[in-house]
């Protein structure tokens, strides 16, 4: 989806005057964005929740969306949202709704708004490069074994439990491991 309201106001488009502050972590950003397009933020499981990863840079380079998936192993995260930042490089308009097959072990993910009050609770780097919501950032949700997605009646509470609903204001969001920090 490309925002034509979104104006990116990145490290890499404006002098802020704090680039000599930047850390290791912030330079690997930049370099990332600046040779590959954007970059694949991990965040390992640990006692407080599952793992997650999201872009960094494809709003910059392509006029994408960021995209972001929780609760599967960060490597196959940092895969799978490499084939959908690629075919957002390639030139196709990721959006709220969209499915897309073959993206999990022959399965389709689905793509969900997220919601901006989520913003500061998982997608901090983001928003150190960005500087500033708003930024399109879409979920990936994966589906189980039976094609079924978290917010689907069916799915067995494991399932339901391994994925936010960032499209939810955090208020709403069913009470959870997502919801802990709030």
């Amino acid at each position: 989806m490309t925002d034509d309201s979104f104006q990116c106001c990145c490290v890499l488009c404006h002098d802020y005057g704090d680039r000599d502050e930047a850390d290791r972590a912030d330079l690997t950003i930049i370099e990332n964005v600046q040779q590959h397009g954007w970059h694949v933020q991990m965040v390992p499981e640990d006692e407080i929740g599952p793992g997650f990863a999201y872009t960094i840079g494809l709003a910059h380079t392509h006029g994408g969306p960021e995209l972001a998936m929780f609760g599967l192993d960060i490597h196959a995260m940092h895969r799978m949202l490499n084939k959908l930042g690629a075919k957002s490089a390639a030139g196709a308009v990721l959006t709220e709704g969209q499915r897309h097959p073959e993206v999990v072990d022959g399965h389709q993910v689905a793509l969900r708004q997220v919601d901006l009050r989520w913003y500061r609770t998982f997608f901090g780097r983001a928003m150190g490069f960005y500087r500033r919501p708003p930024l399109p950032v879409l979920q990936v949700a994966w589906p189980d074994v039976d094609d079924r997605f978290h917010w689907e009646d069916q799915p067995e509470e494991r399932h339901r439990e391994s994925q936010p609903q960032l499209w939810l204001p955090p208020r709403e969001h069913p009470v959870g491991v997502w919801t802990t920090e709030l």
